[in-house]
């Protein structure tokens, strides 16, 4: 499926950009084994795919198109988000959801691969960017290219530190930073140093990527800051994550409760900073949760569905769907978060990557960090007047419970959007699951950073292929 999206998006492209993208994809599969040696350096000339503005495009609109999803349903496998019905009889995801997983699981490892294709496909326009040569009218849409990439390249990677990081410290294991395209066997970086990294391009990014660019399916210079305030959040540099929210915030104000489901359909855009476009063809990442032969593959959790006002909380209906009419043997509920976009296909909608409401939850997070206690609370409160009918404002007395309602609140806010199994591990808290979630979870209803599966392996495959690459703990 990578392949053939990739193809759709460039097929209004020169046909070496084509061609290019294509042989990025093909090669990566016929060599999975080898993983970070995507391609040797002389397999394809790039300087014969990049020599216009028009080719830099093309390359940028292939590597938006292989950005996947893995994150978000391996997130929804691994935490407490969903519960295992069933109906599920293909048994897809199953091991994973049982917390079954090691480096050959290609379901948890996905985003090794995948992520590592795109930052090669990346690099590869990168070398040739500032060899291209322009017209005057040109030069200021090359930089704002060049700007994408960079900040492309620090989003993958810090996709990978999320997903494969030992711990979220500094001194822990990190991931290859990969600045180049060429065969080689680089080490994982610390945690801290892969970090330095990711901020450095995205403080380079921000320096091309022009403030009138508004399209929001590309990374515009809002869309950095809120990559940065992220970052931030994961390093608890709580000055950085109050900057950059701020940024964000100030420019993107939350959607009000009229147009906020209308977001999960496609239908608005209001406080939505970067998403990933789909069309007809595409992969969709609802086919996760609920397949098109009206079958309930995960459900969400009773946990979290026992979290919301279910009444007046506009998040309940707008990502959860219940339905009394199902038969004996089915679940209820559904996830309605990617049920339906604005082209009336079932399950084909628009992916939110980054939103203001999340922005509000950094932001508060970062001012509890500092013990800020009343503008952390201000923000909390903000946030959930803006989604709860009637809400009244609380007092937050202490930085404990304060932290926790923080944390409460993410898994309310981000709900199927790929925080709440690292937003756990980020605060060193246990993966719970309840009874009423664990009846066919065989027992896996606790999971511990005693537990190796606590943090996601790294394949098998690239350990046997890199031995400068080190597995996390315990595997």
């Amino acid at each position: 499926m990578l392949i053939s999206n990739r193809m759709i998006m460039l097929k209004y492209y020169s046909n070496r950009i084509f061609f290019y993208t294509l042989c990025c994809g093909m090669m990566f599969l016929s060599s999975c084994s080898k993983e970070l040696d995507l391609l040797p350096s002389d397999s394809f000339d790039d300087s014969r795919a990049f020599n216009t503005v028009e080719d830099l495009n093309g390359g940028l609109i292939g590597v938006y198109a292989s950005l996947g999803t893995e994150v978000i349903s391996n997130v929804s496998l691994t935490s407490d988000e969903c519960n295992l019905p069933k109906e599920n009889s293909t048994g897809r995801g199953i091991g994973t959801y049982r917390w079954q997983y090691d480096g050959s699981s290609g379901t948890i490892t996905a985003g090794w691969g995948s992520n590592y294709t795109s930052i090669d496909m990346v690099n590869r326009a990168l070398n040739q960017v500032d060899k291209v040569k322009t017209r005057p009218a040109e030069e200021n849409l090359k930089k704002q290219y060049k700007g994408e990439m960079l900040a492309l390249r620090a989003y993958c990677h810090f996709e990978l530190l999320r997903n494969f990081a030992s711990v979220y410290e500094s001194n822990g294991m990190g991931v290859p930073y990969m600045e180049i395209s060429q065969v080689s066997r680089p080490s994982r970086l610390s945690f801290g140093a892969t970090i330095e990294k990711i901020k450095a391009d995205l403080l380079a990014a921000k320096t091309l990527i022009p403030a009138s660019f508004d399209d929001r399916t590309r990374i515009t210079l809002i869309a950095v800051s809120a990559i940065q305030a992220r970052v931030a959040l994961y390093e608890k540099n709580w000055d950085d994550a109050l900057k950059y929210s701020t940024e964000v915030i100030d420019a993107a104000p939350l959607a009000n409760r009229g147009t906020f489901p209308l977001i999960w359909k496609d239908k608005a855009e209001d406080e939505v900073i970067w998403k990933l476009k789909r069309v007809s063809g595409d992969s969709r990442l609802g086919d996760f949760y609920y397949d098109t032969d009206d079958v309930v593959l995960y459900a969400p959790a009773f946990e979290l569905i026992n979290t919301y006002d279910q009444v007046n909380d506009i998040r309940y209906a707008a990502y959860i769907k219940f339905d009394d009419t199902r038969g004996v043997g089915t679940s209820n509920y559904s996830v309605n978060k990617y049920l339906e976009g604005s082209t009336g296909r079932t399950n084909l909608c628009d992916v939110k990557l980054y939103r203001t409401g999340e922005m509000y939850l950094i932001r508060a997070e970062a001012y509890a960090g500092k013990q800020n206690l009343p503008l952390a609370g201000k923000d909390l409160n903000t946030l959930r007047a803006t989604r709860i009918t009637g809400y009244t404002d609380i007092v937050f007395s202490d930085q404990v419970s304060l932290k926790n309602a923080i944390v409460q609140e993410r898994y309310k806010e981000l709900a199927f959007e790929g925080h709440r199994f690292f937003d756990l591990r980020r605060n060193g808290l246990p993966v719970t699951r309840e009874p009423a979630d664990a009846i066919n979870a065989l027992g896996s209803v606790t999971l511990t950073s005693a537990n190796k599966q606590y943090a996601y392996p790294v394949p098998n495959a690239e350990i046997r292929a890199n031995s400068n690459v080190n597995q996390n703990p315990l595997y």
